[in-house]
C-alpha cells in the first residue's frame, strides 16, 4: 500500500458539488491500493500513520501523534499512487489493486482508523473527487509498506 499523509488545519472531499467527507485538524491519508496488498499491509500502515510524530508540541517541535492532538483523518482513495511512467508520457496503472479487492481495502483500512480516532471521513471509492485542504506546514509525507 502506498499513502500520501498531510498535515492539514482542514481538508475535505466533495463528489458532484456535495461534500462527502470533511475533517477539522488532522491528516488527510490519500491510500493506494497495490495489487499484492492485503489486511497485514493496512494494518501495518494504519499503525505506522496512528503513531507518527508529526504534530507540534509547546515548543514548536513535532512531538506529537495524532492520539495526542485528538486530531480526525480523511482517508481518500487515490489509485493513481500506483502510476508507473518508466515508458512513455501516459501512466500505466496495472500496478493497482483489482476494484474490488481495492475497495474491500480502502473500507478495511478506514475502518481500522476509526477504531482509534473518533472523527474518520473517507471519499467514494472509484468517484470523481474533488480534494480541498490547507496543508499545515507544509508537511507532507509518502508512504509505501514495502519500506515499512
Amino acid at each position: 500500500m502506498r499513502a500520501v499523509i498531510q498535515r492539514v488545519s482542514s481538508a475535505r472531499v466533495d463528489i458532484d458539488g456535495e461534500t462527502a467527507g470533511s475533517i477539522g485538524r488532522g491528516l488527510l491519508v490519500l491510500l493506494g491500493v497495490g495489487h499484492d496488498d492485503g489486511e497485514e499491509q493496512a494494518e501495518r500502515l494504519w499503525s505506522k500513520i496512528s503513531r507518527l510524530r508529526v504534530f507540534e508540541d509547546a515548543d514548536g517541535k513535532t512531538n506529537l501523534s495524532l492520539a495526542d492532538v485528538a486530531g480526525d483523518v480523511l482517508v481518500v482513495s487515490q489509485f493513481t499512487l500506483y502510476a508507473n511512467c518508466k515508458k512513455g508520457n501516459r501512466p500505466s496503472f496495472t500496478e493497482a489493486g483489482a476494484p474490488d479487492e481495492a475497495n474491500r481495502l480502502y473500507e478495511w483500512f478506514a475502518d481500522r482508523a476509526r477504531r482509534d480516532v473518533s472523527r474518520v471521513e473517507t471519499g467514494r471509492f472509484g468517484a470523481y473527487m474533488d480534494v480541498s485542504l490547507v496543508n499545515d506546514g507544509p508537511f507532507t509525507l509518502v508512504l509505501d509498506t514495502d519500506n515499512l
